[in-house]
């Protein structure tokens, strides 16, 4: 048999070859196109994408289609960006009893990869996930960039910082047990070195526990946690590290100490108040409120095994939150979506959408939340969350007209995430 030598030459020009081959062209065909910028529906729209980007966006009219694209034909759905969930933890499930402490962190891992795809099948091509045991967020949010499971795009935190014995720490176990939370750190060298080890092992951003949560045993939601000293040191190494800082924040002087001290969103404010609202609006500080979790969470409580003092929190701060954020609606903060699922089953986020509009916002504003804010909020704009050309191709696809009826995302039909097909219930 007769040896063939290839010399590193042409090697290089056999892969280059084949990957200049494997250049995909699509061209979807959308009977509407919503433009979440403006509000405006655009009809009859042709979308060509290529290598997973969009290239342009024209009436069918006038496209010029390039003659190797394959075609998809959504006539009569409604289009829009892919959207994204800013607040997610996706390696973890509803189970707040003794049993939760049973889950090991490859456990976690594994959970994460089912949620990952039941988000991604929900319309949410994108996430920010705050908070996850053992990086466990970082290996998922890996996993998915190499094509291992599928799943939204990820910016990941890994553990969430708290103070010792506060929201983000372990507090179930007695004293004998000496448990702590991956993410606890106290005084100002403290928490710059849990910033940095942080994104030593992966994470894109750092989440912070500003004040007491809800779903934690022995602290009190309005009370504030981390000091400012301690939130201000936090954000200048997040900062100059490049990375942005969410904080948990139900607390009136939590969530103005947080805006003060420069972290780029605050997550809940239930508690917020006028002082927290013009410190947050001084600031440029988005607010991520999470509402849906409320209704799913007081109907569940018992199939979730939510411990009686934290179900007594949750029905204290669930009304409250309800009435300050619609204030903080009307007022004009900056709002991008959230839903913090893991409270409630992955792969309903969008109920979020219908909540946020009882409270205030247009059907326009809340599809704004979950496109051009959130991906603002990223720092992903002009890359996800609107249908321009260099952007991903992550669009989704509904009946209907979801300015008209916002629930209609609760039903998506279609999701392309970087040109390639996930879903596509109008092909059956």
């Amino acid at each position: 048999m007769k040896k063939i030598f290839c010399t590193a030459a042409v090697i290089a020009f056999c892969i280059s070859t084949l990957l200049s081959q494997s250049s995909r062209r699509v061209a979807l065909h959308a009977g509407h196109v919503l433009d979440v910028k403006t509000g405006r529906m655009l009809a009859d729209q042709i979308l060509v994408i290529e290598d997973g980007k969009i290239v342009a966006m024209t009436a069918a009219a006038e496209a010029k289609i390039p003659a190797d694209a394959s075609r998809l034909e959504l006539p009569n759905a409604t289009v829009l960006p892919g959207l994204i969930d800013a607040h997610t933890h996706l390696t973890m499930e509803p189970s707040f009893g003794y049993e939760s402490l049973a889950i090991s962190i490859p456990r976690e891992a594994l959970i994460g990869a089912k949620n990952a795809r039941l988000t991604l099948l929900a319309g949410f091509t994108t996430v920010r996930n705050v908070g996850a045991g053992g990086f466990t967020d970082v290996a998922l949010r890996d996993s998915i960039n190499a094509g291992d499971v599928p799943g939204p795009r990820m910016l990941v935190s890994g553990p969430a910082l708290g103070i010792t014995g506060g929201h983000c720490d372990n507090n179930m176990l007695p004293f004998e047990f000496h448990s702590v939370g991956d993410g606890v750190a106290d005084g100002v060298a403290g928490v710059q070195h849990k910033v940095r080890e942080n994104i030593k092992y992966g994470a894109d951003l750092i989440k912070v526990c500003a004040t007491g949560g809800v779903l934690s045993l022995g602290d009190n939601p309005q009370a504030s946690q981390y000091t400012i000293e301690e939130m201000k040191a936090i954000v200048a190494d997040a900062h100059r590290l490049g990375r942005k800082v969410a904080a948990h924040a139900h607390g009136a002087e939590g969530i103005r100490w947080a805006a003060e001290a420069g972290v780029d969103s605050i997550e809940h404010g239930s508690y917020i108040d006028d002082a927290g609202i013009a410190a947050m609006k001084e600031h440029g500080t988005y607010l991520v409120p999470t509402l849906y979790l409320g209704d799913w969470m007081i109907d569940n409580a018992g199939l979730t095994r939510l411990p009686p003092p934290l179900l007594a929190k949750a029905k204290e701060v669930i009304p409250a939150a309800r009435k300050n954020i619609a204030h903080a609606f009307a007022s004009g903060v900056k709002v991008a979506f959230g839903t913090d699922s893991a409270v409630y089953p992955h792969g309903l986020n969008a109920h979020e959408f219908a909540v946020m509009v009882r409270l205030g916002l247009t059907p326009l504003q809340a599809i704004q939340a979950a496109t051009v804010n959130a991906a603002d909020l990223l720092g992903w704009s002009g890359k996800v969350g609107s249908l321009e050309p260099g952007a991903w191709a992550d669009i989704v696809a509904v009946d209907g007209d979801p300015v008209k009826d916002v629930t209609t995302l609760e039903r998506v039909k279609f999701v392309m995430k970087g040109g390639e097909v996930v879903k596509n219930d109008y092909g059956k």
